[in-house]
């Protein structure tokens, strides 16, 4: 009944249930709530799946119709009728260029859609209209629908509410920086290249293992972008600074070749998402208008098998010049980085832990989700074999009793009564054929019982153990990365189009002191002219009261070093970096070198000139551990310094080699002793690694270095000590032994010699620079140095003032110091000081 009364005006009824409300409140509610259906409807993708609604739908559509990679191919206008009736009530043209895009391997760095037809060019050309081109899923696109029925993701209604569409994909892969994502919202946009998967997949295995891992840590994994038209990516901070903050622009800059001889500049990468057509158009626009000369012809001579864009020179032109001017107008451009995603339904700018710190989270949810439902699934399946072995054991009563039976309903509840079978276990027994009852029939039912057992105690180890559920998501992720990896396309470079610093030094062999107090300098190799063994040899350093010599290294000018230190941390140098000082000059401080800690020196020094991709280096400590780390694992060095092995509390490394894996090692230690094994038993492990014990030492000794032996090329082994005596012994006078063995007496030590400082392998012409802790360095032939047997006193070197002593070693190859000396002085100075 109505509370109105029934007198009351209708006019004022109808006035009373209208709420006053002001016009500009009312417009900016209905414009946020536009913007935010723009957000997250349209423009922005999912963190987890990396993909905007369309996207989903359009896989999800194809899902359900069976348009997978392993199916025929189905007409555009087919999944895009079914993508648009079913699940995204949005206009054709709208989902046919989501389609098309997917299928363009110039667009999506891994294509989600396999295509049959004209799907458009890097010319701009539009594909084809949708009733002449054929679409499927290709293989990786079905990684991301993986398991999506088995509970692994929540489902919503669709527009209509007929159906149900998934609110997020499970997604098997990081796809959102795999593929990239780009979009224009409402008061926001999204922009996030595609990167390798590759390198992505190792990044978030690195992530899963080491929680604490920072952004610099992921960056050593995640190089930068990897665009599917390749090209260079001009310097690297830009990227690290996107990757950091989440934004940054990014230089990307094409690849060409210049010809000088043929007087031409050929160009056969372009930027993503460049025009080649209409840069061609351009550039014949700005030489036409004068802006651009030099150039007599321009030709696209693009195929299939790649672009091709020749640009002729005249004979008058400067090549550099017209290449200059093409950077600076057409062959260069910037990616404008937004890292931005929804995150729980709201947008958020994420750095790449974040990114894939979510992504993680999402696997987890959905690894999980999976496990249970298969365990639920599998523990019916038990339920029911346990049933089915029950009723063969009791095969006679069971038929029998089934016989006596007016219908199934009376068996079934007979069988329950009788044998105490659940409903669903009576169901089924009274469902199987008598083909079943057969000796074979049990043996595989036993068989898959012991299985279905077998998976249901994984299963809940995994649900119980996030250990063991982390393990299941990185190998799956490796499995992806073993199927679908390919090589980088897009290379890094320097902006060489200004002439820099390090253009302007002379290349020349420098040697390089530091100490203790952390002062460094360099000097030329020739100022040290080599000398008779046993000489003084020169002064190599001022130093300050109180202040030794820490280590003597020889590099050239234009080298990059690896320089590690006794805490194991690595850092790169640029040789030219360190100041160039006269020899009795103290140094300048290396703070502004390296970022060193109190009481970290450096110990051991390798040139990135002698490393290949496919060596190792090779670290011992001082209490006896070895570790080889392939030299692939320090490509992206801080500028704060990366660990290069883990050490134990007390420890320090000591000393780093380069091997490649063939080699035999020696490793010496400071009361003369001395191992040699294969490198191949101390097996090759990861930069964080302790490693394994290579020497086992007397109480009270240490290691005092490691040489690795090419017996092809070298020819002896070169001891020092720190008194300035040495030896050369013969390679078989240390016969390989295993590792952690105590070894074999290299050296006599005592008063003397004093203990050993370091150990070389050393050949025909090889130098050796020997400096002393009071600043004295001398370089001498390592001919000079007699060569003796094992288990002798050995000559001397280096002749020291008292209360000094040899502080570092270093050996300079004939080829390097020839070099240097046909270059220097021949009037330098040799006499001892």
């Amino acid at each position: 009944m109505s509370s109105e009364s029934p007198d009351a005006d209708p006019g004022d009824v109808r006035a009373a249930q209208v709420t006053n409300a002001r016009i500009e409140d009312e417009m900016e509610q209905s414009y946020i709530d536009y913007a935010m259906s723009v957000i997250a409807g349209r423009a922005l993708p999912d963190v987890r799946d990396g993909l905007k609604p369309v996207h989903r739908r359009i896989l999800f559509a194809m899902n359900e119709a069976g348009v997978t990679s392993n199916s025929a191919h189905r007409k555009s206008s087919s999944v895009v009728g079914e993508t648009m009736g079913d699940y995204h009530p949005h206009g054709d043209s709208a989902i046919y260029d989501t389609l098309a895009r997917m299928a363009q391997d110039f667009s999506m760095r891994y294509p989600l859609v396999d295509g049959q037809g004209n799907f458009g060019s890097v010319d701009g050309d539009p594909p084809a209209a949708m009733r002449y081109t054929e679409a499927r899923m290709a293989p990786i696109a079905e990684e991301l629908m993986a398991d999506i029925e088995r509970d692994t993701v929540d489902f919503q209604a669709n527009y209509d509410d007929r159906l149900e569409e998934p609110e997020v994909l499970p997604a098997a892969f990081p796809n959102l920086l795999v593929n990239g994502s780009s979009g224009i919202a409402v008061g926001m946009s999204t922009n996030i290249p595609p990167h390798n998967l590759g390198e992505v997949v190792d990044a978030t295995v690195e992530l899963i293992e080491t929680p604490d891992a920072s952004v610099e840590d992921l960056m050593e994994h995640v190089k930068g972008p990897d665009f599917p038209t390749g090209a260079n990516i001009v310097g690297r901070n830009a990227v690290h600074k996107a990757y950091k903050t989440g934004r940054g622009r990014i230089r990307v800059r094409a690849e060409f070749e210049v010809d000088e001889e043929e007087g031409r500049i050929v160009i056969s990468e372009l930027p993503f998402q460049q025009n080649k057509s209409r840069l061609v158009e351009r550039i014949a626009e700005d030489v036409n208008e004068g802006a651009i000369e030099g150039i007599r012809d321009l030709r696209d001579e693009s195929d299939r098998d790649g672009i091709r864009i020749v640009v002729e020179l005249k004979r008058d032109a400067m090549a550099d010049v017209v290449k200059n001017q093409l950077l600076e107008s057409h062959l260069e451009r910037t990616f404008g980085v937004i890292n931005l995603a929804l995150v729980d339904g709201s947008p958020q700018v994420l750095d790449l832990k974040q990114t894939l710190e979510h992504y993680v989270d999402h696997r987890r949810e959905v690894v999980r989700r999976r496990s249970e439902h298969e365990l639920a699934e599998r523990e019916d399946r038990a339920h029911i074999l346990e049933g089915r072995l029950k009723a063969l054991d009791n095969v006679d009563s069971v038929v029998e009793t089934i016989q006596d039976s007016d219908d199934r309903d009376a068996a079934k509840t007979a069988l329950e009564s009788a044998f105490d079978f659940t409903e669903a276990q009576a169901a089924h027994i009274v469902r199987m054929q008598l083909g079943s009852l057969t000796s074979m029939e049990t043996a595989e039912i036993e068989e898959e019982y012991e299985e279905v057992k077998a998976r249901i105690e994984r299963l809940e180890t995994i649900l119980s153990d996030p250990d063991e559920l982390d393990q299941v998501i990185v190998d799956e992720l490796q499995a992806i990365k073993a199927e679908y990896d390919d090589e980088r396309r897009t290379s890094f470079i320097e902006d060489a189009g200004d002439v820099t610093h390090e253009d302007l030094i002379p290349e020349e062999e420098q040697v390089v002191v530091m100490s203790e107090d952390d002062y460094i300098k360099r000097m030329p190799l020739d100022e040290f002219r080599a000398q008779n063994r046993g000489g003084k040899g020169i002064i190599g350093t001022g130093l300050k009261e109180g202040d030794r010599v820490s280590s003597v290294f020889a590099a050239n000018s234009h080298d990059y070093l690896l320089v590690f230190t006794n805490h194991g941390q690595i850092y790169e140098l640029k040789t030219y970096e360190i100041p160039e000082m006269s020899r009795t000059a103290r140094g300048k401080s290396a703070v502004n070198l390296l970022d060193l800690d109190d009481g970290e020196e450096i110990e051991s020094v390798v040139n990135t000139e002698d490393l290949d991709d496919d060596e190792f280096l090779t670290m011992v400590t001082r209490d006896g551990y070895i570790k080889r780390t392939a030299v692939e694992e320090f490509g992206n060095i801080r500028s704060t310094g990366i660990r290069a092995i883990r050490l134990e509390d007390g420890d320090e490394l000591v000393d780093v080699e380069v091997t490649d894996g063939e080699r035999d090692i020696v490793i010496g230690s400071r009361d003369g002793m001395a191992i040699r094994f294969d490198e191949s038993d101390a097996r090759a492990m990861g930069r964080t690694a302790r490693g394994v014990i290579a020497i086992d030492l007397r109480e009270g000794d240490a290691v005092a270095g490691v040489a690795a032996i090419d017996d092809g090329y070298h020819n002896w082994v070169l001891t020092v000590t720190e008194n300035g005596y040495g030896k050369r012994s013969d390679l078989d006078e240390y016969r390989p032994q295993s590792r952690n063995g105590k070894g074999l007496v290299d050296i006599k030590t005592g008063d003397r010699n004093g203990e050993v400082v370091a150990i070389e392998a050393v050949t025909h012409g090889d130098h050796l620079i020997a400096m002393s802790a009071a600043g004295q360095i001398m370089r001498t032939r390592v001919e000079e140095i007699s060569t003796v047997s094992r288990n002798t006193k050995g000559v001397i070197v280096m002749n020291l003032d008292p209360d000094d002593e040899v502080a570092s070693v270093d050996i300079v190859p004939e080829s390097v110091h020839a070099a240097a000396d046909d270059e220097g002085d021949d009037d330098a100075e040799t006499d001892d000081e």
